[in-house]
């Protein structure tokens, strides 16, 4: 009898494991896919994110004539042979001219451009470290940025310059063009040094390849250390993602900004590695990318959840969308009712939600179908190749089996170094293990499929953006009528969710919520902007003097249904 329910037991235990890849002995849940023949990720040493990215050209079943990139406001094209010729002239130049190093930080302040892909290689390839910004952060929060990550040097789009001239860093302009001054250009440098040799490669995969900034699952804005090892593992997961779908024939559109690890992990690298063509608009409009999608054919769309809303309330009829084959969402969780509604206006479109983080390198579940996207539309993918994840109770701090709650723990070779000269938000995200915390709320169904339930961090998302409730609290408390603070998420139909702030004033103080407001503005980059204002007598907060936010956000909630 003992021997029978032995087998039963294991027989249980293996069907678990091939449908989920739940270990019930260790609680850990791995990929039920290996990478295998040319999808391996490679383990050698001496290896770069730059010459893995062009060594993957000579491997694309497609001439160099191919177009890489094309400009969606001009048409302006680029093929893999032009894109590999400027990487190493402008690398050159960086090298030569402006004496960049290996280690040395480079600045990079531009909206997308179809140069962008080729600055961040040449950076990458003599040895440089790339931090990325937002061109609509404000003065402040850049010098606070160029400050933070060491930078020597910047690279600047030319209405993005004035912004970087109380760092007094070195700063050279992306192209020339409008310019009136003597300013040297990304483009000048490419033209002068194109028959300039580059010094001999020396770099690892353990060398610091990119510092992106992100408020990780609390508090402000921390600078998170990405490996040549994480960026090349984030680039042969994608481009076997591609090779699966079928992918690398289609024409995608690039309108999620390449200063975001979505944006660089897809557009600035990893479609390279798959021969893609991608059209590149600047900064994302409605109307221009219908234009876009009907005037070069696009297939493929990696979005995020307000796109796809104002696709499904899309009257149609203008534009041919006929050519779209598949999108993608990230970097916000997209909710079922905003699927289904997807699926039905566009039902021969691949709908495929994803789940990732900027220390994740972008990257952790994926759906390979879209018909599995379509049976689980809750869902956000199942885990990529080489990661592994556990769903840890926050109360026992027991990993816990499928359909159990907790917070999420990732796992693999995409996880982040770290976070820049902050040992302490290190410590509290990755455990000693190598376990990344990410702060959501979670859990696994039986086939290994992930369903984000709830944020256990605080950040709001809008748009795609994160906000630190405690940055804006921190200037909030810098008033002088305003003796208590908090921030908490508000849900907006158009951008997921907008910053809401709960304030004490001062005794006998008059000041008003659009005063609140517009302190705010004048500190912070449009998307942290303050929408909306209440008085309170008192934030409620924990015995530990922790601001209970989900009270405050139920507040939010009854009031908003009071109105109604």
């Amino acid at each position: 009898m003992d021997t029978f329910q032995d087998e039963h037991s294991n027989r249980t235990l293996l069907s678990s494991q091939r449908k989920s890849g739940y270990d019930p002995r260790t609680g850990v849940y791995h990929s039920l896919i290996k990478l295998k023949g040319k999808h391996r990720i490679p383990t050698r040493a001496r290896l770069d994110t730059a010459s893995f990215v062009l060594s993957q050209f000579s491997k694309i079943d497609l001439p160099e004539s191919r177009v890489a990139l094309i400009d969606s406001a001009t048409n302006r094209q680029v093929t893999y042979s032009q894109l590999r010729r400027s990487i190493h002239s402008l690398a050159a130049g960086l090298y030569h001219g402006l004496g960049v190093r290996k280690g040395d930080v480079v600045f990079l302040l531009s909206p997308n451009s179809t140069l962008y892909p080729t600055i961040c290689l040449a950076i990458l390839l003599i040895g440089g470290v790339v931090t990325t910004a937002n061109p609509v952060n404000t003065k402040a929060e850049l010098t606070k940025q160029v400050l933070d990550s060491g930078a020597k040097l910047a690279i600047a789009a030319p209405e993005e310059m004035h912004k970087l001239v109380s760092t007094e860093v070195p700063t050279l302009v992306t192209t020339s063009e409008p310019l009136s001054g003597n300013e040297l250009s990304v483009e000048e440098l490419i033209g002068c040094c194109e028959s300039m040799e580059l010094p001999e490669n020396r770099l690892n995969q353990s060398d610091t390849a990119a510092i992106l900034y992100s408020s990780g699952t609390t508090g402000t804005s921390k600078g998170v250390i990405l490996t040549h090892s994480n960026l090349i593992s984030m680039m042969t997961i994608l481009k076997w993602a591609a090779d699966i779908t079928s992918a690398k024939d289609d024409i995608f559109l690039c309108f999620i900004p390449m200063f975001h690890i979505y944006g660089l992990a897809f557009f600035g690298l990893g479609l390279l590695c798959a021969g893609t063509t991608s059209v590149v608009m600047q900064r994302f409009d409605f109307q221009g990318m219908l234009e876009a999608i009907q005037t070069y054919k696009v297939n493929n769309i990696p979005a995020v959840p307000p796109v796809i809303l104002g696709l499904v309330k899309y009257n149609g009829g203008y534009y041919d969308l006929s050519s779209l084959r598949s999108v993608g969402s990230g970097a916000a969780p997209l909710s079922q009712h905003l699927a289904q509604g997807f699926r039905t206006k566009f039902p021969w479109v691949e709908l495929k939600p994803g789940y990732g983080l900027t220390e994740s390198c972008g990257a952790a579940c994926f759906f390979v179908t879209g018909e599995e996207a379509k049976a689980r539309s809750a869902a956000s993918g199942a885990l990529l190749p080489s990661f592994c994840a556990k769903v840890v109770d926050p109360v026992t701090k027991i990993a816990v089996a499928p359909y159990g709650e907790g917070e999420l723990w990732l796992k693999g070779p995409a996880v982040m170094k770290g976070y820049l000269g902050n040992e302490v938000a290190t410590s509290a995200t990755i455990d000693s293990d190598g376990w990344l915390r990410t702060g959501d709320l979670c859990y696994f169904d039986e086939d290994g499929y992930l369903f984000v339930v709830d944020r256990i961090k605080e950040l709001i998302k809008h748009n795609g953006y994160q906000v630190a409730p405690a940055e804006l609290e921190a200037i909030l408390l810098s008033h002088p009528h305003i003796l208590d603070a908090a921030v908490v998420p508000l849900e907006d139909e158009e951008a997921g969710e907008v910053p809401m702030a709960y304030i004490v004033k001062a005794t006998c103080s008059e000041l008003s919520e659009d005063q609140v407001v517009q302190f705010i503005a004048g500190q912070v980059a449009p998307y942290k902007k303050i929408k909306r204002v209440a008085f309170i007598n008192e934030i409620p907060k924990s015995v530990a003097g922790k601001i209970l936010r989900k009270d405050l956000m139920a507040q939010s909630k009854q009031k908003i249904r009071s109105k109604l």
